[in-house]
């Protein structure tokens, strides 16, 4: 059985947010997404894939489809294969979030926004 300590695991960078895997297979992922104050994850799609981001540590603004809401920790939204998503640091901490994706997303199956 492999086991993961989350919190040793997170990392951040002042250029960009940090993607840390957990685990992986052919069918899903599940990642650690790290933002601090002012990163994103730019709205896009993916035209057949599930996501769900889990707050672990923070809060941020999350848009699926026409809705954008902030999450706090504890809260986790869902967004279903071609609905655009992204999620926006806005507070003023860092931001901690579990991302779970099925299937495995391919190359060709990311978009930006738009172009799904």
């Amino acid at each position: 059985m492999q086991i993961k300590q989350v919190w040793d695991l997170t990392r951040f960078r002042p250029e960009k947010m940090q993607k840390v895997n957990l685990f992986q297979t052919p069918r899903m992922f599940c990642d650690i997404y790290c933002l601090e104050p002012g990163q994103e994850q730019r709205i896009h799609t993916h035209r057949g894939n599930d996501k769900i981001y889990h707050v672990l540590k923070g809060r941020g603004r999350f848009t699926v489809g026409e809705e954008t809401h902030t999450l706090e920790a504890g809260e986790t939204t869902w967004a279903p294969p071609g609905e655009p998503h992204g999620v926006l640091n806005h507070s003023g901490e860092r931001l901690i979030c579990l991302v779970f994706m099925a299937p495995h997303p391919q190359p060709d199956r990311f978009a930006p926004a738009g172009e799904d």
